[in-house]
Order: structure tokens, then sequence, then C-alpha cells
């Protein structure tokens, strides 16, 4: 498995795909390794440069969207807070970023019906709870986004989608409406602005903290293959899953194999690893080119 690039800067944390690194008590050095994680497992074999493609994407939507809600990023370059050494690890992966208090639920938004939303719709005409209208297919457009929040897990166990009345349980009304109706305007520009780029955004997830005066501050990955469904919209139809950008290739190859979907994860061929960094790869271009 890809491990943490060894640098001289203390660990602070490894999360699923990032590292992350101190360098003072405001600032820490982010870093996207090329580690995949689906189902929650981390998997053995690593997707090749896939971390300098994440952020390279996350840079793009942080820019584009910070109109609406401010971002993670000090403005400090990489090459200012680690060593000539350390450098050649974490250049074109890592971002300097802001040390904030992390809210305590991943703030995901669909706009299409699809993965466990589809399947949940089909026994019960809701995704998390939340009732939708009768005669809907897989893949098809909801009639607006819908907030869908889900538990942050520990590493090694499974996030779960909870209600809105638990979401303001856990974080509290006035906190979980600003990440609700925030959630829903990043993602409401991203799509759009993706559609103009033959690209539709079915699903995201973005994760925010609170810096030292309780601003909402949008943090992690934005808008990424790693944390939304991308698809494209030449080859989108209605009533069947579209082939996407992102790691649902690996998620369908997964799912094929009989998988438990607890660890070890299966070991993916080579074959597949450089397909979903093509897959990743053609996404950046679309977007950012």
């Amino acid at each position: 498995m890809t491990t943490a690039p060894h640098i001289h800067l203390k660990k602070l944390y490894s999360g699923k795909v990032r590292d992350l690194f101190e360098i003072d008590d405001k600032r820490m050095l982010m870093v996207a390794s090329d580690r995949l994680s689906a189902f929650d497992v981390i998997l053995n074999e690593p997707i090749p440069d896939k971390g300098k493609i994440l952020t390279a994407i996350s840079n793009f939507w942080f820019s584009k969207l910070e109109h609406l809600v401010p971002n993670h990023l000090t403005g400090d370059k990489v090459e200012q807070v680690v060593s000539s050494e350390d450098l050649a690890a974490v250049e074109g992966r890592s971002v300097v970023a802001k040390r904030l208090k992390p809210i305590a639920v991943e703030a995901i938004v669909r706009g299409y019906l699809a993965g466990s939303g589809w399947k949940e719709y089909q026994q019960s005409g809701t995704v998390c709870g939340i009732a939708l209208p009768s005669g809907l297919k897989e893949a098809s457009k909801l009639p607006a986004p819908i907030f869908t929040p889900s538990t942050k897990a520990a590493l090694g166990d499974h996030d779960e989608n909870i209600s809105f009345a638990q979401c303001e349980s856990l974080i509290g009304p006035d906190l979980a409406a600003k990440v609700r109706d925030t959630a829903i305007a990043l993602y409401t520009a991203a799509a759009e602005y993706a559609a103009t780029r033959g690209i539709i955004i079915a699903d995201t997830k973005f994760e925010f903290g609170l810096d030292e005066q309780g601003t909402l501050i949008l943090m992690d990955e934005a808008l990424t293959p790693d944390s939304s469904r991308f698809w494209p919209a030449d080859s989108y139809v209605e009533g069947k899953n579209p082939p996407s950008f992102d790691k649902q290739f690996v998620r369908d190859w997964l799912e094929s194999t009989g998988w438990n979907k607890q660890p070890p994860a299966p070991m993916l061929p080579t074959e597949i690893a450089e397909k979903t960094a093509e897959k990743y790869r053609e996404a950046l271009l679309r977007l950012t080119v």
C-alpha cells in the first residue's frame, strides 16, 4: 500500500487519501496521496498520479467558487514551507491549508438518482428519508438538488447517512442550515459550469470547518472524482447507469468480484488502476483546459 511521504514535518494525521503535516499552530501541509478508498476501504494498489490530479481539480474549484464560501487555502506556496529535499515528494500534490475545527458531518448533495440513493428509492420512494416523486428512473435528474448529510466515520468504519434532524442535533440547527444552504449553492454553481464542459455532476460531497471566528470554511477537497459522481453528458441516458469519470469505475469492478466490502480489498489489476487514472485525468482536462 502507498504510504505517507517521509518529510521533515510532524505528521498530524493520515486519512484515506490525504496526509496532514504540521507547519505551525495555524497552518498545515495537506498532501494528496495516490491511495484510493472504495466502500471505505483503502485499496492496496495506488492510482498513478491520482494525488496530483485531485489537487489540481480541487484548487481549480476552490478558486472558481470562493465567491460563495471561503476555502482552507492560505495562499502560501508549498516551497515556502518545506525543505528543498522534501519538495520532490510533495510537489503538485500538496497545499498549505488553514488549521480548522472540522464540522462532524459530511455535506452530500445529490442532483440525480444514483448509487445507494437509487437502491433506496426503488424500495421506499425516498433518498435518505426524503420523499421523491414516483416514476423516477435510475440516473433521473431530481426536481431540485437535495442535501443528504452523513456521519464522518473513523478510518476503517463506514460513513452512515443521517436525516437533517440528526444533522441538526449533531452540529446545531443554525450551523446545519448554513452547511446545507452553502453545499447546495456550491453544487448548483459547479453543476452549471460543468455542464458547459460536457460533464454532469450527479452528486458530490463537501467537507467544512470553522475558523477561530466561527466562519464556515470549505476544506479538504472540492468536486473531485473521489468526492463526486461525474458523468459524460454525451452518453447520458435516463434509465441507465452512465459511464463515469470517477471512482465508480473501480467500485463497479470491485462489486463484480463478489467482494464483501470488508478489508482487505481484492488486488486491483494494473489495467483497472491505469484506466481509472485515465478517467481522472480526462475529468481534469475537460473541466480546466
